[in-house]
């Protein structure tokens, strides 16, 4: 008795686990000339998971390009999906160009310069939100991804061409890092640290780590936005013991539609780079112009760190053993400065040169000190180094322009805009070794971004953003590492 109870349960347990995972299944036929047509089930899904931890969204996933994706855009579909709405309510202000504009983009000239496994990934993240019910194709999934560098780097091109000067300081101004090695950090390995400047109506949902096993190259551990197949405010390691960061280039101008896109260079980079020359000679490929980056790059193999600021048509790398290297929106070469920028140096309240002064005093106060937890400190600082005072403003390494009467010229950002960074990343030698990081969603300084009282002080910006600006809390700093396998989200809801 108790063994036909068993096996009736064994039943019902499989035909339960069946019927959680149908729709993630997909059926193929093939034929040769000695067999008739076989049916072949591939649960697409496989071990991929999901687990919501701390504003975080951790992935797990593995397999085939186009299964990566899959798993990508059904796991994360209802985040995607809020995140392209919120993009094409969002950029016809920001740029004067709907969703129409930045897909049609998209098929004319980025498509056919995407490398054919990212081209199929992308599909798969398409196919997966279909299964969940979203209406949404790989144009849409492409323009999800390149919105960074069509909105602020190839419309602003075009607004040149009309009218010369007319797209000037349109390019972002994201993100305060740095990365230190030999005397300047405790075990003389590498420590990289990095929080993420964005808008706030879409770094709020900045807010997935993933964990990506490809069947070619290395695994990789990052954070994104949700459909993104890169990082794109790029914090990442991988297998190899590889670490990329970056910050972007503040009034940058340059850009090219017959060369490969910027995510797709980032994301390549990230997953076949087992060196800085790998890096360097990835990026530099086929660059064209799109989110212009000093990136800042190590090697746990090695010890060494580098920065590459990489334009258009002008490129440096910088490389030691000892050193700490910064990056705070402003360029270094003085070629590229002059050829590719309108960027003033001299312009000391600007927020790029404020927080360059700041995390240059940081790194020598700091030096031989710099750990994981002092990387947690440097991108939570909230010294102003101009006004020579603890502030909530454009100054500093956390910035908050939205409690800042100036704005940020610089980015033609006005008054109290709600903008600065919305998260941040640790990282060292041996947590990459281990497929580690650390991660904390929200201002690294632990201050709380409330919507409503935002809008009641700054009802101007209701209009525009009052849809879908919300709360941005800070979250305590998380570890998260490659391969946590935690219970598979129930793929019938």
């Amino acid at each position: 008795m108790k063994s036909i109870t068993k096996a009736i349960a064994l039943i019902f347990i499989g035909s339960a686990l069946f019927g959680c995972n149908q729709k993630s299944t997909t059926t193929t036929t093939t034929t040769d000339s000695t067999s008739t047509a076989t049916s072949v089930t591939h649960n697409r899904l496989g071990n991929a998971t999901r687990q919501d931890k701390n504003g975080w969204i951790y992935i797990h996933l593995a397999g085939s390009p186009a299964d990566i994706g899959y798993q990508h855009g059904y796991l994360v579909a209802n985040e995607i999906d809020t995140l392209i709405k919120v993009m094409q309510y969002y950029l016809p202000t920001t740029s004067k160009k709907d969703w129409a504009f930045y897909r049609a983009a998209s098929k004319r000239f980025l498509w056919n310069k995407i490398d054919k496994e990212y081209q199929d990934e992308i599909k798969g993240i398409a196919e997966g939100l279909q299964a969940k019910g979203f209406k949404y194709d790989s144009l849409d999934v492409t323009a999800l991804n390149a919105n960074i560098e069509l909105s602020q780097y190839y419309v602003p091109s075009l607004m040149n061409k009309v009218k010369p000067g007319s797209g000037d300081n349109k390019a972002p101004g994201n993100c305060s890092a740095f990365i230190a090695t030999g005397s300047f950090t405790k075990d003389h390995k590498i420590v990289m640290g990095h929080n993420n400047w964005t808008d706030y109506i879409e770094g709020e949902r900045w807010n997935v780590i993933a964990d990506i096993k490809p069947q070619k190259g290395y695994e990789i551990l990052m954070d994104c936005a949700p459909g993104l197949i890169h990082s794109g405010d790029d914090f990442v390691e991988n297998k190899s013991g590889v670490m990329i960061t970056e910050t972007t280039i503040t009034q940058f101008k340059g850009f090219d539609t017959t060369r490969t896109p910027e995510f797709t260079r980032a994301r390549k980079a990230a997953q076949y780079s087992k060196s800085i020359d790998d890096v360097v000679k990835i990026m530099t490929t086929e660059n064209n112009g799109g989110y212009a980056n000093d990136w800042l790059i190590g090697d746990t193999k090695t010890n060494e760190v580098a920065k590459l600021e990489l334009g258009l048509k002008d490129f440096r790398v910088w490389r030691s053993k000892d050193t700490a290297f910064i990056g705070s929106n402003f360029p270094s070469d003085p070629k590229l400065i002059k050829d590719e920028t309108t960027f003033d140096v001299n312009n000391k309240n600007s927020s790029p040169n404020a927080r360059k002064v700041r995390l240059e005093k940081l790194a020598a106060d700091y030096k031989g000190k710099i750990t994981d937890s002092i990387g947690k400190k440097i991108e939570g600082d909230t010294y102003d180094a101009v006004e020579h005072k603890t502030a909530l403003n454009r100054h500093v390494i956390d910035g908050h322009v939205e409690e800042d009467a100036a704005g940020c010229a610089e980015w033609n950002e006005p008054a109290y805009f709600p903008m600065g960074a919305v998260q941040g990343k640790v990282t060292t030698s041996d947590m990459v070794n281990n497929m580690e990081m650390w991660a904390h969603m929200g201002h690294p300084g632990g201050a709380d971004f409330l919507a409503t009282p935002f809008f009641k002080k700054h009802p101007e910006y209701f209009k525009t953003q009052g849809k879908y600006l919300r709360d941005m809390k800070a979250y305590p700093w998380t570890k998260f590492a490659a391969d946590d396998h935690y219970t598979i989200p129930n793929t019938k809801n």
